[in-house]
């Protein structure tokens, strides 16, 4: 009297379909969240090799100082 029919068995089956999916979404998304900050990573990196001058050191005086040749 150990089966009883009106409950079902106390583990059910893992369904492995699942977790493979689930395993695929998980790589997947590392897969993108690492292109992106390299690539972000990349981009400060380039910009901070070519950063132009800054404004204030272009400003030239528009009118020529006194004294100046002519």
């Amino acid at each position: 009297m150990n089966h009883d029919p009106r409950r079902p068995n106390d583990k059910p089956k893992k369904n492995p379909t699942r977790a493979i999916s689930v395993f695929i979404v998980v790589v997947v998304l590392l897969v993108i969240g690492t292109i992106l900050f390299n690539a972000i990573r990349e981009k400060r990196e380039f910009d901070q090799q070519n950063a132009q001058p800054s404004a204030a050191s272009d400003v030239r005086p528009a009118v020529p100082a006194a004294g100046a040749s002519q």
